[in-house]
């Protein structure tokens, strides 16, 4: 109500404003024939005509009237340069204000509210960080027109007094100019003479001089930072790349596809973790539990249930052969033949532009070079448990090799970590037949993930034989009588669970050590420091994947990788700051878990709206062919829009359904494009469609079907 009636209240005053042809007042020729009149009334009045002519600027001003340039001019002619810059400099900056607080008021939270999409976030974000540095810029340049900036502004997240602050400063410059050329008011014929293409070009030159500042301020804490150090005068190498892991792979394929000289540096196995003990790996380990359960289960699809009969050093060996079938992708021959120079051996970087190669025959080779890009990745973390050393454990780097001597699964395993690593393999080796304890010490398993998600997840491996230990803190390992222990607690009450193999799940840490940023003294904390472009503290040496997190995925460190490899080779033509915003993940346990954006309880916790649609996969009629129909498609959008925040699927395939969600969210596309888009049936891609269709009938016009419904019972006559 309130901003109804100050809405129509200043329509109303511009309405009269114009209604009796005020403007005309305001025009050069009037002001011109009147002012012998007017520098009398002054004389008469100097502070009373001080004062109102102040007041009518404000005025003028915050209701964005014509008018303004030649009030500014007047002051000159009646007030002199120094006053009248003095009057015009306060009302103009308080005018502005004004109108700023008019606009802010009346419109800026139905504009937020109705563009609300990434690139009104982006403009959020930009105002946040650089809005004071726009502002001043455009204040510097008389072109643009200055109560359009008002409004505009007033519709962003600026603060208002910096706003003022910013303004009062930066219209002062043009403020002078034209107070001055107001003291020869009389020989004034017309408002062109007033800014000379000289004048302007001088205003162009005065508007860049914050860039140049902004520039030559980077260029001097570069030259600090390189100070200490002798630039080599020519290069060996454009790129070096440390790490053949996702990240690194990635930089030194792209590096060599726009044909830089490229030398891409591992000390371990080709591949990286991914490969070698991780993703490849596991799921070739959980695709053989998942037909071990299938065939426990066979009822399911009319069939007879039996005990699967294997051997596990088989199982284990078809694991090995998957790396070894995956391998070639990322093997040295492939990547020399793309025109790669793949070294084996530690690298260290010496200065900013040298890395040493030490390699496995004592032999260093040193190397220089343009760029460097760090994709270390990040390796295990193993608590600092009393005795677990003594006892003997098992990471994502050794389980492979350690499982592949076994004849059988280990009898008891316990599995210390209820996050995705653990979860997965305390699923899939429940399934293969060992007793499987996991020990977490959240309150529940999969911490980052809903509550209907976890208690899912928890069901699902409970129903697979495995215990679950939540809310329990491991204490200690030990060994008696030749028997292995881990004493966990809970509320101060110690259980002792005895096992063969411990399995340490707990996370992963970036690797940091042994590569000389110590002594560059690259900031490091749990990841390396980078800004939004990957950049370290030195602008040529990148970071990227899990050594520069936050995400520990090889999708993400693949995704980072282009934006590090493209800005260390033409960064210094155009850089690309990461787009981060729509990253997805999944869990692969059995319903798979799978996530992008946003789920319910980031939303709680963030106190942003949301809207939850939800779909259950036991309506889908190809999840009910295929005996799988559990789970759901949980659908985040803003409240009364088909922007989607986040999707959660829980579910058979729920990884590939989710690439529907990712690519709507990266290219801000609604609910309502899924819906109108074709899917085979009977296809498990439907879900997303049938998801989609639940938030429409939610938003179905009701009052409009009511008028259709007497509409068609008016046809029926």
């Amino acid at each position: 109500m309130k901003r109804s009636v100050l809405a129509l209240s200043l329509a109303l005053l511009v309405g009269l404003f114009f209604y009796f042809d005020l403007q005309q007042l305001l025009t050069l020729d009037s002001v011109r024939e009147r002012l012998a009149g007017i520098e009398a009334w002054r004389a008469s009045s100097p502070l009373t005509a001080a004062c109102l002519f102040f007041m009518g600027y404000i005025v003028v001003v915050a209701l964005s009237l014509p008018g303004a340039t030649i009030m500014t001019l007047l002051a000159g002619a009646l007030f002199g340069l120094v006053t009248g810059t003095i009057i015009v400099s306060f009302a103009s900056s308080i005018g502005a204000l004004l109108a700023f607080l008019v606009a802010r008021y009346l419109l800026r939270d139905t504009v937020q509210t109705k563009f609300d999409g990434e690139r009104l976030q982006t403009i959020n974000e930009g105002i946040a960080r650089d809005g004071a540095f726009y502002l001043f810029t455009l204040r510097l340049i008389p072109l643009f027109p200055f109560f359009l900036i008002n409004l505009l502004m007033g519709l962003t997240t600026i603060r208002a007094t910096t706003f003022y602050g910013v303004s009062q400063i930066g219209m002062l410059a043009g403020t002078i100019v034209y107070v001055n050329a107001g003291t020869e008011l009389a020989q004034l014929e017309h408002l062109s003479g007033i800014l000379s293409p000289s004048l302007l070009l001088a205003f162009a030159m005065l508007g860049l001089l914050p860039w140049l500042a902004r520039r030559v301020v980077a260029i001097m804490q570069q030259r600090r930072i390189y100070a200490r150090w002798q630039k080599p005068a020519r290069f060996d190498r454009n790129l070096i790349v440390i790490g053949a892991g996702a990240g690194g792979l990635v930089s030194a394929y792209i590096a060599a596809a726009v044909k830089a000289k490229v030398t891409l540096i591992e000390a371990g196995k080709m591949g990286g973790d991914c490969l070698n003990g991780g993703c490849v790996p596991s799921k070739a380990l959980i695709r053989s539990a998942k037909l071990a359960h299938q065939i426990r289960h066979a009822d399911r699809f009319g069939l007879t249930n039996s005990e699967p009969a294997f051997s596990f050093k088989q199982v284990m060996a078809r694991v090995h052969a998957v790396i070894s079938q995956v391998a070639p992708h990322d093997s040295i021959e492939r990547y020399t033949a793309l025109g790669v120079e793949v070294l084996q051996g530690y690298a260290r970087i010496m200065d900013p532009w040298t890395v040493t190669v030490t390699h496995d025959n004592g032999e260093v080779q040193r190397l220089t070079t343009r760029s460097i890009v760090i994709a270390t990745g990040a390796r295990p973390f193993v608590p600092p448990l009393p005795g677990i050393d003594a006892v003997g454990y098992l990471t994502s780097d050794t389980l492979w090799d350690a499982l592949a001597k076994l004849d059988q699964p280990p009898k008891r395993l316990v599995v210390l970590g209820g996050g995705p690593i653990g979860c997965e393999l305390a699923q899939c080796m429940a399934r293969l037949g060992s007793g499987v304890t996991m020990i977490e010490m959240a309150p529940r398993i999969m911490i980052r993930e809903d509550e209907e998600v976890s208690a899912l997840a928890a069901r699902a491996l409970i129903a697979d034989g495995v215990r679950l230990f939540t809310n329990h803190k491991a204490l200690r390992c030990e060994i008696s009588e030749g028997r292995k222990y881990i004493v966990i607690a809970q509320s101060g009450e110690e259980k002792r669970i005895e096992f063969d193999q411990l399995l340490c799940a707990v996370g992963r840490t970036a690797r940091l050590e042994g590569y000389g940023l110590e002594e560059l003294g690259i900031e490091t904390g749990r990841t390396i420091s980078t800004n939004a472009y990957l950049e370290t503290l030195y602008p040529h040496i990148y970071a990227a994947g899990d050594v520069a997190g936050p995400w520990q995925f090889t999708h993400t460190a693949a995704h980072q990788a282009w934006y590090a490899t493209v800005n260390a080779l033409f960064g210094h033509l155009k850089r690309f700051k990461v787009d981060d915003r729509v990253i997805p993940w999944s869990t692969f346990i059995d319903p798979e878990v799978a996530r992008v954006g946003l789920n319910e309880q980031e939303a709680k916790e963030k106190g942003i709206a949301c809207e939850v649609t939800r779909y259950d996969l036991a309506d889908l009629d190809r999840a009910i062919t295929d005996g799988a129909a559990c789970g759901f498609v949980k659908i985040l959008t803003v409240p009364g829009k088909d922007r989607i925040l986040g999707v959660t699927i829980v579910g058979e395939h729920a990884g590939e359904l989710l690439a529907e969600f990712v690519l709507a969210m990266k290219h801000n596309l609604g609910l309502n494009r899924i819906l109108a888009t074709i899917h085979t049936y009977p296809t498990w891609s439907e879900a997303g469609k049938y998801a989609a269709g639940e938030w429409k009938r939610a938003h179905a016009p009701q009052k409009l079907l009511r008028w259709l419904a007497r509409y068609h019972a008016w046809r029926r006559g």
